[in-house]
């Protein structure tokens, strides 16, 4: 099945950056560095010190992220938002990161740390909706009626039209993504929306 870590980029929203090399996959599932990503992503490039105080991470540590980031082309520098030499600004790579388990299997090492980064990707998924569970209550009461969800179903599918299904399914989250925000005067909150469909056994 294909996995798709939601990270939608800045400037190339809508271009795909397919993910096959491991060093790659780990740096981009790393739970402080996927932190970071998501940060980005949603908030807009940002310097070391305001990433820390977004994070509540030691300037330190970010700083050591934001190199392997760097360094795996997650992240770039965005010079013409620096106001000195001195100050440094970070933006997500250009493509949205994508990734299939498939591309992983002819290598027992890589095959482990895309099971890894896979496993990883579903708390942090699982971690997101509790988090809302718990900060609920201080939502307005147009936020608490209908707009989460959650929702399942058996199938009975063919390999076809499971990968079928999974394409469309992604196809539903891309045109949401892709979508320029209305500058419509209208307060818009960050929604996280995710998907999965696997072979599973009741």
């Amino acid at each position: 099945m294909t996995e798709q870590p939601d990270a939608p980029t800045g400037a190339a929203r809508g271009e795909v950056r397919q993910i096959s090399d491991s060093r790659v996959l780990a740096a981009l599932t790393h739970p402080v560095r996927r932190r970071l990503l998501d940060v980005l992503a949603v908030d807009g490039p940002a310097t070391v010190g305001l990433l820390a105080e977004r994070t509540g991470q030691a300037v330190g540590s970010i700083s050591h992220h934001l190199k392997v980031l760097a360094g795996a082309d997650l992240v770039e520098e965005a010079p013409e938002l620096a106001r000195d030499r001195r100050e440094r600004w970070w933006r997500p790579g250009s493509g949205t990161p994508r990734w299939s388990r498939a591309d992983f299997e002819s290598d027992p090492v890589d095959a482990a740390v895309a099971d890894a980064a896979g496993s990883l990707q579903l708390e942090r998924q699982a971690a997101l909706v509790r988090g809302w569970l718990t900060a609920r209550p201080d939502y307005p009461a147009e936020w608490r009626e209908g707009c989460a969800v959650a929702t399942d179903t058996w199938l009975r599918l063919t390999p076809e039209e499971a990968r079928e299904l999974a394409a469309d399914l992604v196809g539903v989250l891309e045109k949401w993504a892709a979508r320029p925000v209305p500058e419509d005067g209208r307060v818009r909150e960050s929604v996280f929306a995710f998907a999965h469909s696997v072979p599973a056994r009741p």
